[in-house]
């Protein structure tokens, strides 16, 4: 008897990359991860199909929008907003290719206004809630800081987190943030999310000889493997994704942008099942 392969997706996924590092800290660079993450998509040394047997590559899976037309601060977070906000009128579902992790505030006000507050589960060595970073409010290490203050996050899960500072742990107690601290990590975990729930993933979550593209590498982070098997338990409806912090200049070859794709691939997988 032969198998037949599994249909083609009933819905699309929308990239819209967002090549912006305006708002990084320390080193520019991120602004050319939206394409790096597009030339690796496709790379023949590869293929479509996901590892839950999703075919990425099937006619209409996955739709592209474009890059949202980048400048200052203002305008870009402004630019953000409404590109994304388009997408969700259109019933879109979107996953936007970073960029500094600064873009997720806009992104997350977007996602706010269709839904409500959203679940929001954060994969990242940095806990993103300084209050500001060198007078900077809207830095890439403030993003969650930013929405959970305008009401737009209903619960926050950190995971793979490494370099809180006293500030930081005063913003968990703060805002009730659930963390899972590296120091504290023994496996996976099986998350379970209640209402739409948004992913927000910075490549820096990583070991960083496992993804050398980095401008703010950390030690001490997860594996490829373990962030998939983070992706792959979590149980709730993904209504939108991040993959953002892929500097290739640091990174000569495909490595980094094969695993910003791979987990590209597997949240979209996930966010179509």
């Amino acid at each position: 008897m032969t198998r037949s392969n599994p249909p083609a997706p009933a819905r699309a996924i929308t990239i819209l990359g967002i090549p912006y590092d305006g708002s990084s800290s320390f080193e520019q660079g991120a602004a050319r991860g939206p394409a790096e993450i597009r030339r690796c998509l496709f790379r023949a040394s590869s293929n479509s199909w996901t590892e839950f047997g999703v075919d990425l590559g099937a006619p209409g899976a996955i739709q592209d929008a474009g890059d949202v037309v980048c400048g200052d601060p203002a305008s870009t977070r402004a630019a953000i907003e409404a590109a994304v906000t388009k997408l969700l009128e259109e019933d879109a579902t979107p996953f936007m290719l970073g960029g500094d992790h600064s873009v997720t505030y806009p992104i997350l006000r977007s996602f706010g206004k269709r839904y409500g507050p959203v679940n929001v589960l954060h994969f990242d060595a940095h806990g993103d809630l300084y209050d500001n970073l060198d007078g900077d409010r809207y830095s890439h290490a403030c993003p969650l800081a930013r929405a959970l203050e305008d009401g737009m996050v209903k619960r926050l899960v950190q995971i793979g987190i490494r370099t809180f500072n006293a500030d930081q742990r005063a913003q968990v107690k703060r805002f009730g943030v659930e963390v899972i601290e590296m120091r504290d990590w023994t496996g996976a975990p099986a998350l379970s999310f209640d209402g739409p729930l948004y992913v927000t993933l910075d490549l820096d979550v990583l070991e960083p000889g496992l993804c050398p593209g980095l401008a703010h590498p950390e030690p001490g982070g997860l594996s490829v493997r373990e962030v998939l098997q983070a992706i792959h338990r979590v149980r709730g409806t993904i209504v939108g994704a991040d993959v953002v912090e892929l500097n290739p200049r640091f990174d000569d070859s495909p490595i980094s942008g094969m695993v910003a794709v791979k987990f590209v691939k597997e949240l979209a997988a996930r966010m179509l099942s």
